[in-house]
């Protein structure tokens, strides 16, 4: 990728949404090598779907020649993000932490070079945070933070709605935004990226930054952000939600197999900006796929994505699984949903296995004649299992022609 022109295919393949200055962050895009980074919290053992936007992005980065730097948030995952909460995270143990740190690094180099020329850097903020004292981190950093700024943003107006914001949570923006400041120093950083959900907490390190540089006589332009879009469906819903709960990036926890199904079972509708933004395909041999039949437009998309977050054979197998699952009614690799009895009616079982986000939504969908199990429609969404529907050791549960689950007991 030529680097004069990262800018402009960003903007193309729509990564970009929110920034600090536009024409400021385009050069630094275009124009000589500069740092780039992007931070992630171990909260749990796999990154998942909607983080692959911004690896993406700073992949692009990479291959344009400007150095990334990957932070894993060790320190703030102690703590967790109120952003988009209506409630407090759950607080998790440093052990726990560490342990995801480490399978979390391991899949950074899906997206990154970790090694080679211009390797990208992983760094944890807890090795600065750990040794740094309450009181004069708070002098140093907390001084420089209006509290009715930091009220006003979206993320502590979720919390402060559903009925409080703990001190403890408000501490997480300051730590995100003594990260930047503390890149900047360390290694040069001067763009931070990131979803839209963390602009606020992103803006508050460009700020922080700011004012620092401009306390001691250096250039206050030296710290720029920019959002990408999230991952939403045609509907305008988060993309990432599975039978099984998140679509996760970790194999062990999302079989590439599921993960492929996922994205094939997508809205006709997602299909051209999914191989827009989570593809390696050139913009016109996109346009060419789209302009023909979306059903191998869909095939090839999920074939695409899946490729690029778990390689090539991975993506190949799942697609034959796919193929002889259809073709020769083979579901040995469906996903599964298990029951403990046979008292669960229809409508428990479209809910328990998330193919209906609620029993209205079950009814409807058993009314329309959408669900069916083993190939017979269901006519009642009260109707419950038998023995003989596990002839085969499982029952097929089907909504539309392209979702299915086996209930196995």
């Amino acid at each position: 990728m030529e680097r004069c022109k990262l800018f402009e295919e960003l903007k193309e393949r729509m990564y970009l949404y929110q920034m600090t200055d536009e024409e400021q962050i385009k050069k630094l895009c275009n124009g000589e090598p500069i740092t780039v980074y992007c931070g992630y919290d171990p909260t749990a053992d796999s990154l998942h779907i909607g983080h692959c936007v911004s690896l993406i992005m700073l992949g692009k980065f990479q291959k344009a020649g400007h150095r990334v730097i990957v932070l894993l948030g060790g320190a703030t995952a102690q703590i967790g993000d109120p952003s988009g909460r209506t409630d407090m995270r759950n607080m998790v143990t440093k052990e726990f932490i560490d342990s995801n740190y480490k399978k979390i690094k391991e899949t950074i180099g899906r997206f990154v070079k970790l090694d080679g020329d211009n390797p990208a850097i992983i760094v944890n903020n807890a090795d600065w945070m750990s040794g740094y004292d309450y009181i004069n981190f708070m002098r140093d950093i907390g001084s420089h933070f209006n509290v009715n700024e930091m009220l006003n943003t979206e993320a502590c107006q979720s919390r402060l709605q559903s009925g409080g914001l703990t001190f403890f949570e408000m501490g997480y923006q300051l730590i995100q935004a003594y990260d930047f400041l503390r890149l900047n120093r360390d290694y040069g950083c001067k763009l931070q990226i990131g979803g839209s959900d963390q602009w606020g907490n992103i803006i508050a390190g460009t700020r922080l930054g700011r004012k620092m540089n401009l306390l001691e006589g250096k250039d206050p332009e030296a710290f720029q952000a920019l959002t990408c879009p999230l991952l939403l469906t045609s509907a305008g819903t988060k993309m990432g939600k599975t039978a099984n709960g998140a679509l996760w990036i970790n194999k062990d926890k999302t079989s590439p197999f599921e993960f492929f199904q996922y994205f094939y079972n997508r809205d006709d509708r997602d299909v051209e900006m999914l191989l827009i933004r989570l593809t390696d395909l050139e913009m016109d041999e996109i346009k060419k796929i789209m302009s023909g039949d979306i059903r191998d437009a869909k095939r090839t998309m999920a074939y695409e994505i899946t490729k690029k977050v778990h390689g090539e054979q991975e993506a190949t197998d799942a697609l034959t699984k796919a193929t002889n699952m259809f073709a020769n009614n083979n579901f040995d690799q469906a996903p599964e949903h298990k029951i403990e009895t046979l008292e669960q009616t229809i409508c428990d079982i479209l809910v328990a296995c998330k193919f209906c986000a609620s029993k209205g939504e079950a009814r409807r969908m058993v009314d329309q004649g959408a669900i069916s199990i083993n190939g017979n429609k269901i006519c009642n969404s009260m109707q419950k299992l038998t023995e003989a529907d596990f002839a085969d050791g499982f029952a097929l549960l089907k909504k539309g022609k392209k979702q299915f689950i086996k209930i196995v007991m």
